[in-house]
C-alpha cells in the first residue's frame, strides 16, 4: 500500500512559483560539489536519502528532489501506476528548482552540479543534462527506465551509464541504443559499464530481490571517482559521518 511520508524531507525550494521539497545531506567539511540525485519509481525512499547521505560521505552536497510530492510505495504495481501519472512537466519543472536552489546553497563549490539518477531517476539524470547543458558537468544514470531524451543536442556533461545485463525490465541492448544516438547527436561517446546483475542491483532495500553487493560496491566506486573527475578536487572522502542540513 502506499503512504505519504515526509520523514525524508528535510527541505523546500520554489520551483516555478510553486513549493518542492526533497532531502539534503551535507559532507562533514561544510562543502563540496553538489550532486543531484533523482529517485526510483518507489519515490523518495530511505533508500535514496541513503545514497545522498553516501555521497554526503564522499565529500558531495547531496541534494534529493521529490518528484511525487511525498508519495512512496514498497509495491511494483503502485509503483508503476506513480510513473505512469507523473507528469513529466512538473517533474522538469521541480528537477529545475532542485539544480538552482543547490546552485545558490554557500555549501556549494563550483557553478556546476553533478546529478546522478536511479531506475526512473537515470532516465530524469539524462533529460537535466540535455536540458541544462553547461550546468551539469557529470550526469551517471543507473539502469535508466522511462522518459528518455528525444535527443541529446543539449547535451555537454560526460555521461556514465550503468547496464544490468540480467535486467528483466529494460534489455540491456539499451546500452547500444544509448551509445549510438548520444554519439550522434554530440560526437561524444558516453561511459558504459556492464554488470553481471538485475535492474536495481545498487538498492539494499532490494525491493525486487536483485540486490547484489559485490556489483553495487564497484559501480558505486566507479561513480565517486567519475564525480571527482569531473567535479574537481575539492570533494574528499569524509570520516564516516554525515551534517545533515535543515532538519
Amino acid at each position: 500500500m502506499s503512504e505519504h511520508s515526509n520523514s525524508v524531507q528535510n527541505v523546500t525550494f520554489a520551483s516555478n512559483g510553486d513549493e518542492a521539497f526533497g532531502y539534503f545531506a551535507l559532507p562533514v567539511s561544510g562543502s563540496g560539489p553538489g550532486v543531484i540525485v533523482i529517485q526510483e519509481w518507489w519515490g523518495l525512499t530511505t533508500h535514496m536519502a541513503a545514497m545522498a547521505d553516501r555521497l554526503a560521505v564522499e565529500g558531495f552536497v547531496a541534494l534529493a528532489p521529490d518528484l511525487y510530492g511525498g508519495a512512496t510505495t514498497h509495491d511494483e504495481g503502485e509503483a508503476l501506476q506513480l510513473l505512469l501519472e507523473l507528469p513529466v512537466d512538473r517533474a522538469a519543472r521541480d528537477l529545475r528548482g532542485s539544480l538552482d536552489y543547490l546552485l545558490s546553497r554557500d555549501e556549494v563549490v563550483g557553478e556546476t552540479l553533478g546529478v546522478v539518477g536511479f531506475c526512473m531517476g537515470g532516465s530524469f539524470a539524462l533529460q537535466l543534462a540535455v536540458q541544462e547543458g553547461g550546468k551539469i558537468a557529470a550526469a551517471v544514470a543507473f539502469y535508466p527506465v522511462g522518459f528518455m531524451p528525444d535527443d541529446y543536442a543539449g547535451l555537454q556533461a560526460p555521461v556514465l551509464i550503468h547496464i544490468s545485463d540480467g535486467d528483466a525490465i529494460y534489455p540491456p541492448t539499451l546500452a547500444e541504443e544509448l551509445n549510438d544516438k548520444i554519439s550522434a547527436d554530440t560526437g561524444r561517446k558516453p561511459e558504459i559499464e556492464h554488470y553481471p546483475a538485475g535492474h536495481a542491483f545498487l538498492n539494499e532495500e532490494d525491493l525486487l530481490g536483485t540486490f547484489d553487493s559485490e556489483q553495487a560496491r564497484i559501480a558505486w566506486d566507479r561513480t565517486v571517482a567519475f564525480l571527482r573527475a569531473h567535479l574537481g578536487n575539492s570533494a574528499t572522502a569524509g570520516l564516516g559521518d554525515i551534517a545533515l542540513g535543515d532538519r
